[in-house]
C-alpha cells in the first residue's frame, strides 16, 4: 500500500480509501464488516462515510452506514488503526429528512450533526470532518452555468469555521475537510482559516474520473500549491467505466440499474466516451475498471482514491489497481479520447 500525507497534518492515509455508501442499502452489515476486514488486510487505513449514507438518501436509512461502522469497532475493536472521515449535510439536493431540512452549517446544526455521528460511529472523535456540499447555491453535483442569487439564505463561512474551531478544540474533531467545493469556496475557507487562526481544511472530496476531469480546471492547482489534496469520489463513474453496462447490459445489482436517481453518468455522451476507454483498456489486455482507478490514483493532486464495491471480488479487483502501471502509450491514448469528448459527465 502507498501512504500519503493528509494535507499538512501528520496523518498518513492510504492512497486507496474504503468507500461505504452502499452499506445499509445494497450491502448488509455483515458484508460491510467483511469489506472492512478485507481492506485492512490490504493496508487500507482510511474509511469514508457520511451522516446521510447509504445512498440513495432516504429518511428511513439515514445514518445506517455510520451505524455499521460503529458496530464493527464495538464488536471487533481496532478503532485507532483507522482514519475515519464523515460528513455533515447542509440543505439542498432533496435532503429534507435531516434536521427538518433546515440543516445549515451553523452552530446548532453542526453540533447536532457531529454528536449524532459520534454516537452512531461509537467513537469519541472524528479524524476528518467534512462539509458534504456548500451551504450556498453554486455549481456542484453536475450543475453547470453559475446563477447568483443575492437573496438566498446561506450561512457565512466565517460562522461555520468558528464552530468547527470550537469542535476541534473540544477534541471531537481532529481535522476539517471540504467536499463538492468550488475554487472560490476553497480559497475563502483557506483565507479565513489562515487569517483568523481557525482550522485549515486539509482535503477536498470532489468527483474525479475519466468522464469528469473538471477538477483539473482551477482546483488541481489549488490542491497542489495549498496542500489540500483531492479525495476522489466516483472514480468509476458509478460503475460505468468498469464495462458492466456495455452493449445495453443492465446488471440486476448495478447502481444505474437499481436507482433512477443516478443519471449523472448515464447520458449518451458519457456512455460513448466510457465505451472508448473500455475498448482502449481491453486492447492493451487490461481490466477497464483497474485502468480507470489507476489513472485517478496516480494524479499528482490526489491524496486518496475512494473505492467502493458491493462484492468482495469487486473490492479485491479495485485494490489490485494499485499495482497497475499505466504506460506512456496508454496515457497518451487516454488524452486523445479526452480531447475528442472532454468531460461528458461533469
Amino acid at each position: 500500500m502507498i501512504y500519503r500525507p493528509l494535507g499538512r497534518t501528520d496523518l498518513q492515509v492510504s492512497a486507496l480509501a474504503l468507500g461505504s455508501m452502499t452499506w445499509g442499502e445494497q450491502n448488509t452489515e455483515a458484508e460491510g464488516f467483511e469489506q472492512i476486514r478485507r481492506a485492512q488486510a490490504a493496508g487500507i487505513n482510511f474509511i469514508d462515510t457520511a451522516e446521510m449514507y447509504p445512498v440513495p438518501p432516504k429518511g428511513e436509512t439515514a445514518g445506517a452506514t455510520e451505524t455499521v461502522i460503529g458496530n464493527y469497532f464495538k464488536r471487533h475493536g481496532g478503532r485507532s488503526d483507522w482514519i475515519i472521515a464523515t460528513k455533515a449535510a447542509p440543505p439542498g439536493n432533496g435532503i429534507t429528512h435531516i434536521r427538518g431540512g433546515t440543516n445549515h452549517f451553523d452552530r446548532a446544526n453542526l453540533t447536532a450533526a457531529l454528536e449524532a455521528s459520534l454516537k452512531r460511529l461509537q467513537t469519541d472523535y472524528i479524524d476528518l470532518y467534512q462539509l458534504h456540499w456548500p451551504d450556498r447555491f453554486t455549481n456542484y453535483f453536475g450543475q453547470l452555468g453559475y446563477q447568483h442569487d443575492p437573496h438566498a439564505h446561506i450561512t457565512p463561512i466565517e460562522d461555520t469555521l468558528a464552530v468547527l474551531d470550537d469542535l476541534v478544540k473540544s477534541g471531537k474533531i481532529r481535522h476539517v475537510g471540504l467536499s463538492n467545493e468550488t475554487p472560490w469556496g476553497v480559497h475563502r475557507f483557506l483565507h479565513l482559516a489562515e487569517t483568523r487562526g481557525w482550522p485549515r481544511p486539509v482535503s477536498i472530496q470532489n468527483p474525479y474520473n475519466l468522464l469528469n476531469r473538471s477538477f483539473e480546471v482551477g482546483l488541481a492547482e489549488i490542491a497542489i500549491r495549498e496542500q489540500i489534496g483531492l479525495l476522489a469520489y466516483s472514480p468509476l463513474a458509478f460503475g460505468l467505466l468498469s464495462g458492466k453496462y456495455e452493449n445495453g447490459a443492465q446488471p440486476p445489482k448495478g447502481r444505474l440499474t437499481l436507482f433512477e436517481r443516478f443519471q449523472r453518468y448515464n447520458n449518451p455522451q458519457a456512455r460513448k466516451a466510457a465505451s472508448a476507454y473500455i475498448q482502449l483498456a481491453q486492447a492493451h489486455g487490461l481490466d477497464p475498471a483497474q485502468v480507470a482507478l489507476a489513472y485517478v490514483t496516480t494524479r499528482p493532486f490526489v491524496t486518496s482514491n475512494i473505492i467502493g464495491a458491493t462484492t468482495l471480488e469487486q473490492l479485491d479487483s479495485n485494490i489490485a489497481s494499485l499495482e497497475l502501471k499505466l504506460s506512456d502509450e496508454l496515457l497518451a491514448a487516454i488524452e486523445q479520447i479526452h480531447i475528442s469528448q472532454p468531460n461528458p459527465a461533469p
